[in-house]
């Protein structure tokens, strides 16, 4: 697909499709489609290498996260789930071995390193981690008939990988109760309304749009994409306005940006780091 030639991703599971639809865009699809998509230690052990490489590949801009089949990701693969929950670890080595996973679900929901774009094209339901990791993505397209939720309270588990305080801040105290308390499912259109949703589109327009966005991600200089990239992250982690503007102008992508040669709308890769 596009540009595959191109580039040599790390070896990874068949458990995910990578490919280059057009020039600077990496694609990751969850490839099991039988299972909804449910995330399996080796699915996220592989995203997070690929995702690592493509961080450190200059000439990849945007990465764009997708589904095979019907569903985006149905949350945690229950085998795998039953069979952790069943082996010698304790509550407290369950907990701290969440904590130390500096990457979160999927190595997506809780990934703060990368100040490349990510792009969530949510094709169908988006369940418990396959929603946190959705709402650590920058641009979210979902399709019209897509049904988004964290259900864990439903299931005696909690949404510990991130999810809470992104939906907390993205949509409020009220709406997040909404959707975590309740565990209720969302609809596309009442998730666009909550704010984690940028566009809702037929389901056959998901990927071509998600697509579309990155293109147009890449008419932009990569350099000041990701700089302001890094703002956003601050945004996040910083809680004074004043903070956040001092740390983003000292920051290495904002010295890059204007340091380099892409002050033109001729861009070229960044400089690595």
């Amino acid at each position: 697909m596009g540009h595959t030639a191109h580039y040599q991703a790390p070896p990874h599971t068949n458990e995910i499709k990578v490919s280059f639809p057009v020039e600077h865009v990496l694609l990751i699809t969850f490839n099991r489609p039988k299972s909804l998509n449910a995330m399996t230690p080796e699915m996220d052990d592989s995203i997070g290498k690929v995702l690592d490489w493509f961080d450190n590949e200059p000439s990849l801009w945007v990465v764009i996260v997708t589904g095979e089949g019907r569903a985006f990701c149905a949350g945690a693969d229950l085998l795998a789930w039953n069979k952790r929950a069943n082996s010698t670890k304790t509550p407290e080595s369950e907990c701290k071995d969440a904590e130390l996973k500096v990457n979160g679900f999927g190595s997506i929901s809780r990934r703060q390193t990368s100040v490349k774009p990510m792009i969530a094209a949510v094709n169908g339901g988006s369940f418990g981690g396959g929603t946190e990791m959705l709402v650590n993505c920058d641009l979210v397209i979902a399709a019209e008939d897509a049904t988004i939720a964290t259900p864990e309270v439903k299931r005696g588990v909690v949404a510990i990988m991130g999810a809470i305080p992104r939906i907390s801040r993205i949509a409020g105290h009220q709406f997040a109760s909404e959707m975590l308390l309740l565990g209720r499912n969302l609809t596309a259109q009442e998730a666009a309304r909550f704010g984690f949703v940028n566009k809702v589109v037929p389901k056959a327009e998901v990927l071509p749009t998600a697509i579309n966005w990155a293109k147009q991600l890449c008419q932009n200089s990569p350099d000041a994409v990701q700089s302001t990239k890094r703002a956003l992250l601050l945004s996040q982690q910083l809680a004074d306005v004043e903070d956040v503007v001092v740390a983003h102008t000292r920051s290495k992508e904002t010295l890059r940006t204007y340091a380099g040669q892409n002050l033109k709308a001729l861009w070229s890769n960044p400089a690595k780091l």
